[in-house]
């Protein structure tokens, strides 16, 4: 019996390892740059100042998923909407509406968008 308890906890404690990793997995935002570079049409200065606002984006996503759960929500909008901010500074009105296309679609398929 204590054995089947044992080998129990330790699959329970295996598969919330993995969940974790799954859900710390969903909030790495990281871009290759040549690639978005081509589908926005970005010129070369616009590519060094996507790069730097999005890699601030990146480790705003990294800590927030280290927190709790219950803060994560609040912080995930803060972080978007300081991307966005910046983002609408630096692209034109045609290149922001690809790069807020493809930032929800990635948001919606990490399933952080709830």
């Amino acid at each position: 019996m204590v054995v089947a308890m044992l080998s129990m906890t330790m699959t329970f404690a295996e598969e919330n390892d993995q969940q974790t990793v799954v859900n710390a997995e969903a909030y790495k935002m990281t871009v290759n740059y040549k690639q978005l570079g081509k589908t926005l049409e970005l010129t070369k200065d616009q590519i060094e100042a996507v790069k730097d606002v999005h890699n601030e984006f990146c480790s705003d996503m990294e800590f927030i998923s280290m927190v709790e759960q219950g803060s994560k929500k609040m912080m995930i909008d803060s972080a978007i909407k300081k991307d966005l901010q910046y983002m609408k500074f630096i692209l034109d009105k045609d290149q922001y509406k690809k790069y807020l296309t493809l930032l929800n679609l990635t948001l919606y398929n990490r399933g952080l968008n709830k």
